[in-house]
């Protein structure tokens, strides 16, 4: 089941950045509003890890979550 949710979000993000990209070079009018779509939840995406590292951490956690010793 996590699978199969991993795999439609994967295929939503590339056919966000193929839109992207097909906008980019002139296509049709449903390619450019997903393409904005695609990078406003980007941005949004920034926003909020920014957000996190801010409010979070501050560099004092390691990335496996414990002591390394």
């Amino acid at each position: 089941m996590i699978g199969a949710v991993l795999i439609g979000i994967l295929a939503l993000v590339v056919g966000g950045c193929v839109c992207v990209v097909w906008a980019d070079r002139g296509g049709p009018r449903w390619t450019r509003a997903v393409a904005a779509a695609t990078v406003g939840a980007g941005r949004a995406v920034r926003r909020y890890q920014k957000a996190q590292s801010r409010k979070g951490n501050n560099g004092s956690e390691t990335l496996g979550g414990g002591d390394a010793g």
